[in-house]
């Protein structure tokens, strides 16, 4: 059996995922312009930084002005969840110049190494995807009630992003494990930072 070159099969699957990706685009073109579409797609910008952001600094102001503790942690669970997210998806965004859906289908399509800060050309990998995830896993970890809707709500806005030629679907999957891997991270640090000083004020 032939040695099998690590790099040639990484190219390989890279670019059999780009067809997938291209074919299935093409496929629901139609679609991007339907009324149901363009207004779910408007509800989905919910998953926008801005909106994210503010909706979790304003969850910890109420926890302050309320003196919840649990709100006011969760608050800044979803603020650190969230910031590393996007710190991650930046930091990928601005590696890697990828031609958005709408682009690709009337024009060239392009994904390579690069520093484009162009619209056009970050579509890799979803923000709306990545922010939305970490945010919604951050609120179940101190409202476990909530963890259903916000896998739906996740879901969907990341789902739309897709007919509405905003993201690949390659740019959805990515955004998924990055807004994961955040909220995991951000939130064993929180736990443990509270934990020690917790030790420290006993």
């Amino acid at each position: 059996m032939p040695d099998i070159d690590p790099i040639t099969a990484a190219k390989s699957a890279a670019d059999a995922v780009e067809r997938v990706d291209l074919a299935v685009t093409d496929a629901i073109d139609d679609h991007r312009d339907r009324p149901l579409v363009k207004a779910a797609g408007w509800l989905s910008e919910i998953g926008d930084q801005p909106p994210l952001r503010a909706l979790t600094l304003g969850a910890a102001a109420v926890g302050l002005a309320r003196r919840d503790p649990r709100l006011t942690r969760n608050g800044v669970r979803m603020f650190a969840a969230h910031s590393l997210a996007t710190d991650i998806k930046n930091l990928i965004k601005r590696s890697i110049d990828r031609t958005r859906p709408d682009q690709a289908l009337d024009h060239e399509y392009r994904m390579e190494p690069g520093d484009s800060h162009e619209h056009e050309l970050s579509s890799f990998p979803s923000g709306h995807t990545a922010g939305t995830l970490a945010v919604t896993q951050a609120l179940a970890r101190d409202y476990p009630g909530s963890r259903a809707a916000g896998l739906v709500a996740s879901i969907a806005i990341a789902a739309i992003q897709v007919p509405r030629a905003k993201h690949f679907v390659s740019d959805i999957v990515v955004g998924a494990v990055i807004g994961w891997a955040a909220e995991q991270l951000s939130s064993r640090l929180l736990d443990r930072t509270e934990a020690w000083l917790a030790t420290t004020d006993s």
